[in-house]
């Protein structure tokens, strides 16, 4: 584990930064690997669920052996619609979950798909996903609102995980392990850090980071560090630099 130097530290509070040679971390029983920006593959309780396949993840039309594919909205980062049909066609047993305003596109598109309904939760092999939220963050006042909903992904003994999406406004209680976007142009600084104190994980990793080149990220992590709830761990899943798309 590498240590990011902090722009400055707080007592009490922790931070452990991995960048593995293969962009994929053993995290107890989960298995987390970071695709690129929000796009996730996530391996729990014998569940393979692929989040948000979205325009800045390269590679996951490739991928096979899915129970899931789960998108939390709409933007074209968070789904690809055309790299899509490959990653269905490889997955032709796996179910597609998504919020009701992007399930209702992709009905349109005729792609099979299984509405995302607040605080239901989904079985999927043997996890447990959950939707919660409903609203995308707001990026500016003219520009129209649309549905976007966190998952919570959980297996009996295994930790839980959440993907918000692109909101902080859901915050669930008993997170083990948070995905937190790290710069988009809806969110402020401020609020990212509020959010992982409010959540308040045992370890966080950065995802809807494709934005960024490799020395604002950084920038990003260091000030992070100095703001995490105590106890908390920033575990990098992404390796370094630009490996993370």
């Amino acid at each position: 584990m590498t240590e990011v130097p902090r722009a400055r530290r707080t007592p009490g509070y922790g931070l452990s930064l991995v960048h593995p040679a293969v962009p994929r971390a053993n995290l107890d029983d989960v298995q987390i690997t970071h695709i690129g920006h929000s796009c996730l593959l996530v391996e729990t309780g014998g569940a393979r669920i692929l989040t948000d396949p979205g325009a800045f993840a390269e590679g996951f039309e490739d991928l096979t052996g899915l129970d899931a594919i789960a998108v939390t909205h709409q933007h074209m980062d968070h789904l690809d619609t055309e790299r899509l049909p490959a990653l269905l066609a490889g997955n032709p047993q796996a179910v597609v979950l998504a919020e009701p305003e992007t399930a209702a596109l992709l009905e349109k598109a005729g792609v099979p798909v299984k509405q995302l309904m607040l605080d239901e939760p989904v079985t999927i092999a043997g996890a447990t996903l959950t939707a919660v939220g409903g609203t995308h963050a707001e990026i500016h006042a003219d520009i129209p609102l649309i549905g976007n909903m966190g998952l919570t992904i959980s297996s009996p003994g295994d930790l839980a995980l959440f993907h918000p999406g692109d909101s902080y406004g859901a915050q669930p209680e008993g997170i083990d392990l948070l995905a937190v976007p790290l710069n988009a142009p809806w969110a402020k600084f401020s609020e990212t850090a509020n959010f992982v104190r409010a959540i308040g994980p045992g370890r966080l990793f950065p995802i809807h980071d494709g934005l960024l080149q490799p020395a604002g990220r950084a920038v990003y992590l260091r000030n992070l560090a100095g703001l995490l709830p105590e106890g908390a761990q920033i575990v990098d899943l992404a390796g370094q630099g630009p490996t993370e798309l």
